[in-house]
């Protein structure tokens, strides 16, 4: 008797709870938690060739089909050149500022780049993997918890801004993280609980998450922009993540050195943040680029056809063959569809593979990949490069009189109608 060759597929029903569980989002501690615990756990199905799905019965086929295609939309997070420079920078901070017991502000991280480069995904896994190594240092326990409390031990915080940023709003969604319950609050107020809060919880690391969603001409999200800058003297590790953030305005007053290739940000020279400035020590970000994979070395072009190896790998389609994706043109092909970014390489495989379970073809090739439309992000030539942030020139105020808000992206209406001849 052969042996079944999907012993290790579960049931329908079990596929059913894998698919049809909550998902809490990582910005809560529970979401988080979930995310941590099961990244990376996916196993993909056994591979057998179309005649033996042939021969199954009709339940089992179903279950190994749902399977399949569970299977092949959610392809792996590999690590690629652009994310290990990516990783290292963030690793050497974290670990650095986490051994750190004397700096009263602690050197943080932005990690800009383009959409769907997978900059949230990166900065998670990485966050991920150094919070399990925190929790191993100790059993799981926070050593600075206070006996008879119910704190919870949190040593990544996962934020994202608030779509109308206030330091109000933001000060909420990191206690939304813990589910603080709290009452009517002032913001003096709120930022003290925020301290205690990170402080309690044992958090190393606090990502803000869309820091793109801030705009300097709003003098809501300057008081937010001076509030993050106070958070650094709170003992955690900051990490900013969004699109284009040398081109948002947050580096507006600060200076590059070139020694130590940080943007230096200067004290606070307001009271915005009600006086939450107790040092003046400077406020320090890293910034790195995650960039996007190209194709005019041999090293990049190596570094791309492992990174289709790697999806190969993973898809489950029933007449798939050795070097689908790549061998002969398909590499060209792929890099020109996608421009080499992540996203929107794994978009239009993902895409393309529930199409080719979905017509019978079973395989992935050009003539299938050309039906699919992957939406006006798809670029016609590779992303431009981001190597290195230009350093933002500050704006001479007017002898004589204040600074004022800049206004020039304000918006004052539509215009006027122009007079009928």
């Amino acid at each position: 008797m052969s042996e079944d060759p999907l012993a290790g597929v579960p049931t329908r029903a079990k596929i059913a709870e894998l698919i049809l569980r909550p998902r809490p989002h990582r910005d809560t501690f529970e979401g988080w938690q979930h995310y941590r615990a099961t990244r990376g756990l996916l196993v993909p199905p056994p591979r057998i060739t179309a005649a033996q799905w042939g021969r199954l019965e009709p339940g089992r086929r179903a279950d190994l089909d749902l399977f399949r295609r569970l299977t092949n939309v959610n392809l792996p997070l590999q690590q690629t050149p652009m994310s290990a420079k990516v990783a290292r920078v963030i690793n050497r901070r974290l670990n650095g500022n986490a051994l750190n017991q004397g700096s009263p502000t602690l050197p943080g991280i932005m990690v800009s780049g383009p959409g769907n480069h997978g900059k949230t995904a990166t900065v998670s896994s990485v966050c991920a993997a150094f919070e399990d190594m925190w929790l191993d240092l100790d059993q799981h326990l926070n050593p600075a918890s206070v006996e008879g409390t119910l704190d919870l031990h949190a040593p990544i915080a996962f934020v994202q801004i608030p779509v109308t940023a206030t330091p109000k709003s933001l000060c909420e969604s990191i206690l939304n993280f813990f589910s603080t319950e709290r009452r009517k609050m002032t913001l003096p107020q709120l930022i003290r609980q925020v301290a205690d809060s990170l402080r309690d919880h044992g958090v190393r690391a606090l990502v803000l998450d869309d820091i793109n969603r801030l705009r300097m001409h709003r003098a809501d999200d300057q008081d937010v922009l001076d509030l993050v800058r106070a958070l650094m003297g709170f003992q955690v590790t900051l990490i900013l993540t969004g699109v284009n953030i040398p081109g948002l305005g947050l580096l507006r007053e600060a200076r590059r050195d070139a020694r130590t290739r940080q943007w230096v940000l200067p004290p606070l020279e307001s009271a915005r943040v009600h006086g939450l400035e107790v040092t003046q020590t400077e406020r320090r970000f890293e910034m790195v680029e995650l960039d996007h994979f190209r194709y005019d070395t041999p090293q990049a072009i190596q570094d791309f056809t492992d990174h289709l190896q790697g999806i190969e790998d993973h898809l489950r389609l029933l007449k798939a063959k050795k070097g689908m994706l790549t061998s002969g043109h398909m590499p060209e092909y792929l890099m020109r569809r996608s421009g080499g970014v992540v996203g929107i390489l794994g978009r239009l495989i993902a895409d393309g593979a529930q199409e080719a379970m979905d017509s019978g073809r079973e395989r992935l090739d050009e003539a299938l990949l050309d039906g699919i439309v992957i939406g006006r992000e798809e670029p016609a030539e590779p992303a431009a490069a981001h190597d290195q942030a230009a350093e933002p020139v500050p704006a001479k105020p007017r002898a004589g009189r204040a600074r004022g808000r800049n206004t020039v992206f304000d918006d004052h209406g539509p215009r006027a109608a122009p007079a009928a001849g």
